[in-house]
């Protein structure tokens, strides 16, 4: 059995898609955009350490063009240690990366800069975290890995059900 179709005797045309250019992104540099560390209960903290401390930790990822094809992704990270004696530290910082994107549709620019841009740049902040830390006098706090694109995907819903909310 065969199957003419058009005039092509069976023959199949293979559709091509539209050429899509790939992602051309690199990173350009990494730095501490803001750094702080306090330590405010020492002295209360040296006479009795007090149970174990409670961790509480926060993220948040920010991005935008900067110039041309110039953007900058953030990470903004907080932890606070307390325990039932006092708060044992404070550590907050914005960590950032400045990327040279070249080529990328608009819809996925988004997408790059609160996803790829801070898993890119993640590492290095873990690094930091652990470096402060340990220099602030307490054992190095070392991060899990965080899914960025979870994070997305979540700040997405709760977009959505804002705007169907306010609808």
């Amino acid at each position: 059995m065969s199957d003419t179709k058009n005039g092509t005797n069976g023959a199949s045309e293979a559709v091509k898609p539209e050429a899509q250019q790939p992602i051309q992104a690199k990173i350009v540099s990494q730095y501490i955009k803001d750094l702080s560390f306090e330590n405010p209960n020492v002295h209360k903290l040296l006479a009795g350490a007090g149970e174990q401390p409670n961790l509480q930790i926060e993220v948040n990822v920010s991005g935008k063009r900067v110039e041309g094809d110039l953007y900058e992704s953030c990470i903004n990270f907080k932890a606070t240690a307390v325990n039932n004696i006092a708060t044992i530290y404070v550590l907050e910082t914005v960590y950032a990366g400045l990327f040279k994107i070249e080529t990328i549709p608009e819809q996925a620019l988004e997408p790059f800069l609160l996803i790829s841009g801070p898993t890119m740049i993640f590492p290095f902040l873990r690094r930091l975290v652990a470096d402060v830390t340990r220099e602030g006098g307490y054992p190095p706090l070392l991060l899990d890995p965080i899914d960025f694109g979870g994070l997305y995907f979540r700040r997405l819903q709760e977009r959505n059900k804002t705007a169907t909310a306010n609808a």
